[in-house]
Formats: C-alpha cells, structure tokens, sequence
C-alpha cells in the first residue's frame, strides 16, 4: 500500500464523515475511599455540635450584656462625692402639694383646650380649600389641574456658601495610617 491510499482513506470529502476528537482530560481514578468506624463518625459529629451549642451559650450570655457607652457613664468621683452634693430640701407643706396639683391639673385642661382649637382651625382650613377645589373643578378642568400644582415661587429656597473650603494652614495631612483606639469589649 502505498501513502496515497493511506491519506486517501483517512480524508473524506463528505464533512459529516469526518471524525473529530475532543480535548485530552487527563483524568485519574477516585481514590479508594476508607473505611472509617461508624463510632469514629458519630463521635466527631457529637464533637462538634458540643462546640457549636458552647459557642451559642456564650455568644446569648454576651448578648444580653450591653457594651457601657463612655459618655453615659457616670465618673467615679461623682459616685463617690454623691451624699455631699445632694441637697437637703425643705419638706412641702400639704397645702403647697395641693396647689401644685390644682395647677398642674389646670395646665392639662389649658393644654387640651389649646391642642383641640388647632386641630378645628386645621380641619376648616381643609374643609374650605377642598370646598374651593371642588367649586373650580366644576367650572374649568384645566383651571382645576393648574390650581392643584405646586408652586415653587411661593415657597423660595435660596442657599449660598463657599465654594471652596478655605485651607488650613500647617494641617499635617494623614498618611491614611488608621490606628483603631476604640476599647475591645468580649
């Protein structure tokens, strides 16, 4: 046979003869897997939903403990000078309790009054500008849709400042070196 025959054979002029090969994939067997005793399995799982549980107990028992805010503290010294800077008042008379209950009753009443004449002026207020709406609905539409549009020219809003903040001179500029001083609370 001679080379001619050979690539002959091998190259076909129909496309959907022609073999093609895909990419190499290298693979190897699965290793064999071991066999592991069943009490081994069971006791690292038992293991390690101990340390899960042990790590929820501690993380409620951190939960309810609130981290102190520094500012809200009271100082040390203020604890400990308490009983010389309370004052002494004089005790109330019953008649000096009574008028301040009488008057304090007298300011709710005012109070009340004060909230409930507000809330009657809010409501003609309304009641009469949606009386109008509906009026100019029933003479003109487009007189209607105008009338419900905001106007920006009744309420102006002008705002002006600089530009440019000014520079501050002998400002030693960060490296961008952050160094966390915060206190660490377990």
């Amino acid at each position: 046979m001679n080379v001619v025959n050979l690539l002959s054979r091998s190259i076909h002029t129909n496309r959907s003869l022609l073999f093609r090969t895909t990419p190499l994939l290298l693979a190897e067997p699965l290793k064999k897997k071991k066999r592991v005793d069943p009490a081994v399995v069971k006791a690292r799982e038992e293991r390690r939903k101990k340390k899960l549980e042990k790590q929820i107990r501690r993380l409620e028992k951190n939960a309810r403990q609130l981290k102190p805010i520094e500012e809200c503290e009271v100082p040390l010294v203020l604890i400990e000078e308490r009983t010389e800077r309370q004052r002494q008042l004089a005790p109330v008379n019953v008649d000096e309790l009574e008028m301040r209950v009488l008057l304090e009753k007298k300011w709710a009443v005012y109070k009340r009054e004060q909230y409930l004449k507000d809330i009657k002026m809010l409501d003609r207020i309304v009641y009469s500008q949606q009386k109008a709406l509906d009026e100019l609905r029933k003479e003109s539409d487009i007189l209607y849709k105008e009338a419900i549009q905001t106007d920006f020219h009744l309420i102006p809003f002008e705002s002006t400042g600089p530009v440019n903040t000014p520079a501050i001179e002998n400002y030693d500029i960060p490296d961008g070196d952050y160094q966390d001083v915060s206190k660490k609370w377990n």
